[in-house]
């Protein structure tokens, strides 16, 4: 059994939205295969935005109460899946506030003498993103560049590896067929809890 964090990043807590069907999806095959899920709404959320270095430094200590559920679950977790829509090229502000919350200080690293050292080495993850354009030009065109910031900067730097990520584009374009075939495609990867 692996203990999985679903983190819908998607800041509408609007159950009509893509991001919340998929991460839905996600649940109902990884509960099937009998896997542990706790589940993070970012939209439901409420929490203030970090704004200097000093505050985020405090380490767990100075997590907001109303996200330590959310960190704990985190923090004792084999793998983690992040969904969320592409917005100017990046995650919506709200889900990069969250990680800047919750992936602090003597959570997802430590200091050592200046230097940060991975606490969440062993952990895996999965980030499913969806965006308007098509799939192919965000991968080649501009190189996945937020995709890539946050597995480098964020989740590798804290020792997730591998990470995994499957990407939805021209999602207005994509009708109930395909949004059926991307539901069943994330569902099945929650089932593998990959």
């Amino acid at each position: 059994m692996t203990k999985i964090v679903v983190i819908q990043g998607h800041p509408d807590p609007d159950r009509k939205r893509l991001c919340h069907a998929l991460a839905d999806a996600y649940i109902v095959g990884a509960r099937a295969a009998r896997h542990q899920v706790d589940y993070v709404n970012i939209g439901e959320l409420d929490f203030p935005i970090l704004r200097t270095q000093e505050e985020w430094g405090k380490g767990i200590k100075g997590t907001p109460d109303s996200l330590r559920a959310a960190q704990r679950a985190i923090m004792g977790a084999n793998h983690l899946v992040f969904i969320y829509p592409l917005w100017l090229g990046t995650m919506p502000a709200l889900l990069k506030a969250f990680l800047e919350q919750v992936f602090r200080p003597d959570v997802a690293v430590k200091d050592d003498k200046g230097a940060l050292k991975p606490l969440f080495n062993g952990k895996t993850a999965r980030v499913i993103v969806t965006m308007g354009m098509p799939a192919l030009v965000y991968r080649w065109y501009f190189l996945a560049h937020s995709l890539k910031s946050l597995e480098r900067n964020i989740l590798g730097s804290s020792g997730v590896r591998p990470i995994r990520t499957t990407i939805f584009g021209s999602v207005d374009k994509a009708g109930a067929t395909g949004r059926a075939k991307w539901l069943e495609k994330v569902k099945s990867l929650g089932g593998l809890a990959q």
